[in-house]
Order: structure tokens, then sequence, then C-alpha cells
């Protein structure tokens, strides 16, 4: 990358960090929001970010007009046995970090970034290192409760750490506690823009009744398997109660379509059935009265920003068991339900069921769903982006 001159004005930030969107979009709405404060001030924002070549960043950051590099990574495969962790496949790619860490120092050094932010994912490593080497600002932002590993890699090299919760402040090592920020996870601010009325609309839900309660299932762009097959099992009895609008993914719609055609006129007009929720997902969500979904970092910041009631129904897989960790979390402060372990039908119903049944318990939920929530997330981590490059 040619280093081209900067406008004198221009704030320099190097991005790093992704694989998922639960590292991507964090990063994206801090840059737009940052961007707004610096335009508002007669500056602007020269960014550069370095991630991997199969990360959704590389799709990302492109079709934003963000500058966009890669640097080699390894991702490291977990293992409760340490002798696993010393598979050929993970010393191959602990190989490759040199090779990242030299290639984002050129990167960095020739961009003389005045912060550098890195959200996780592995391709932070070699960046945030090389912040270090080269002694630029670095400010980590963490998603979920616990410090990821590619952060608690980098906590010893950091100017600044904003984290999600005010729970993950005893968990930092505390050596860096005095670093930490709570700033809350930042929030696509169309999200929080929604109108129900205009979800009816759209998705032309006119078989809805809408004296009944409207839940919502999602189990994420891809759809869930487990999410499915249990609303599946469920969808007679869930549409006695309510009215469902079922973001299924878009490999699952036929299978899903053909159950639902067996229904009664009545129910299967309140039931409607997509592969993708695009553009009126923020219409979707102000309509929904509960919502039955997955529960990584995003999904809980846009929830609890929102202050919508939960059922959360964690991905058992997710890295370091992130998704149990974050739907107990809430559970325990009374703004969702957690189903862990083995999810059936009954055990949706059971959890499902009191907060269709009950308006008060569902205010009670979305109150302390609230509560939890940080819309102004994006501002706060912008604050602290702005501290650390004046040091």
């Amino acid at each position: 990358m040619n280093s081209a001159p900067h406008p004198a004005n221009a704030f320099r930030l190097i991005v790093t960090g992704g694989g998922t969107g639960g590292h991507t979009y964090p990063a994206l709405t801090a840059i737009r929001t940052l961007q707004n404060r610096l335009s508002a001030a007669g500056r602007t924002l020269d960014v550069l970010w370095i991630g991997t070549a199969d990360g959704l960043e590389a799709r990302v950051a492109p079709a934003e007009g963000i500058r966009f590099a890669t640097v080699a990574t390894g991702k490291i495969r977990r293992s409760s046995n340490p002798l696993k962790m010393m598979s050929a496949a993970n010393m191959k790619d602990m190989a490759r970090v040199p090779l990242g860490v030299a290639q984002a120092r050129k990167l960095v050094a020739d961009f003389r970034p005045d912060v550098v932010l890195a959200t996780g994912g592995y391709v932070a490593v070699p960046a945030g290192l090389a912040a270090r080497m080269c002694r630029r600002p670095l400010v980590l932002h963490e998603q979920t409760v616990r410090l990821g590993l590619a952060n608690r890699k980098l906590a010893g090299s950091a100017t600044r750490i904003a984290v999600s919760s005010e729970s993950s402040l005893p968990l930092l090592p505390e050596a860096v506690r005095g670093l930490a920020v709570v700033t809350g996870n930042p929030v696509r601010p169309q999200v929080l823009t929604g109108h129900a009325d205009k979800a009816v609309e759209a998705l032309g839900l006119l078989g809805f009744d809408r004296r009944l309660p409207t839940v919502y299932v999602t189990g994420g762009a891809q759809g869930a398997q487990q999410i499915n097959s249990v609303v599946r099992d469920a969808l007679a009895w869930l549409l006695e109660r309510a009215n469902v609008i079922h973001q299924c993914g878009p490999d699952n719609v036929e299978d899903l379509r053909a159950h639902a055609a067996a229904l009664p006129d009545a129910l299967r007009g309140r039931y409607y059935l997509t592969g993708f929720v695009g553009p009126e997902l923020p219409d979707v969500l102000a309509l929904a009265d509960v919502v039955v979904s997955r529960s990584g970092a995003g999904t809980l910041a846009e929830l609890t920003a929102l202050g919508k009631p939960a059922v959360f129904i964690p991905l058992a897989t997710s890295a370091g068991n992130e998704q149990a960790h974050n739907a107990r979390h809430l559970e325990e402060a009374g703004a969702a339900v957690a189903l862990l372990g083995d999810v059936t039908a009954d055990r949706l119903k059971d959890a499902v069921g009191p907060l269709l049944t009950d308006p008060a318990r569902r205010v009670a939920m979305a109150e302390r769903a609230g509560a939890h929530g940080r819309p102004d997330a994006a501002d706060r981590l912008v604050d602290v982006i702005l501290s650390a490059a004046s040091g």
C-alpha cells in the first residue's frame, strides 16, 4: 500500500478486527459515528481497515468505501487438552503470525494512524502488536462479557480497553483494569428507528391479529436448524397465542412452508415465514413483543438497546461458550430467558408461554433489558478513541 499524503486536518484511524459480524459491525458503526463527529468539527476521517481476505470485513469494508488491506493470520483451534492445542494445523497457523505482524507493522508505519482500534478476531493480533511496536495508541473494544482470545493477547499493549458491560470489569486482568471504560457495544443506528406499522405494511401481514403479541424468531442470516426445528414443533401452539415472524434462513423455507400448509387458515394467517429479513429489520423489531434468537454479542446489544424481552437459545459451539455466558448473564438480571442444553418444543413453550399470556411480565422484562442497553455505545466508544489520540 502506498503512503498517500493525508489531508492536514484528517484524523487517521486504523481499524482491525473481523471474521464475523460480531467483530465487524461494531467497528463499522464506530467509523461512521467518528466520521459524523469529525465532520461537525470541520475535520475529515482517513480510515484503513486491516483484515483477512476471507473474513466478512473483506466484503463490508470495500462496500462501504473504506480502504482495506490484508495481513497473514493464524486461527488457533481451541481445546481443553493442551496436547491438542499443539496440533499440526495450530503449529502451521502460529508460524504465520510473525509474517502477519511484519506486514501489519509496515502498514501502521506507512499510514501513521492517530489511533488503532481493534475489535477482536484473529486478525486483530498482528495489527494490535504492530501498533505497540510503532508506538501508536491502541484502543481495544470487547463485545462480549469476557475478553476474547485476541483482546486477551493485546490487553497488555492497549492504551484503553472499551468493554460492553460493567460485569466485564472484574474479569479483566488486574494490571489493565485501570485502562477500562464501559462503553457498551455499538448498535447500528437504523436498528433503533423502526416502526411497527411499517413492518405490517412492508411484509403484508394482513392475517396478523394485532390484539395478540407478536413473536420474532431468528437464527441469524443463515437461520439456525436447532431454532427452526423447535419452533416448527411448537408452531400450532404458538400461533394460538401470538403472531409469528420467522426468519429461518434461505435453505429452510420450503420445509417450513410445507409444515405450515397443514395449519388451519386462521393460524396460517398469523405466520410470516421468510428466508432473510433485510432493510425491514428495524420495523420487524419494533413490531415484536418477544424475540426468540441466538445470543451473540451483537444481538444482545440490539435487543437491550431496544428493551425487548427475549428467549435465547445459545449456539453451543460459540467460541469459549460465549453465547451461553451472554444469555445466562441477562437471565440472572431478569432481562431474558436462557434455554441451555437440550432444547425441546416443550421447553420453548414453558419459556415463551408466560411472556405471551402476561403483558405485565413482558413489560417488566422489557424494562430490565432496557436497563442493560446502551444505545449511545458508539458515541461513548468515539469519546474513548478521541481521548486516546490526544494522549
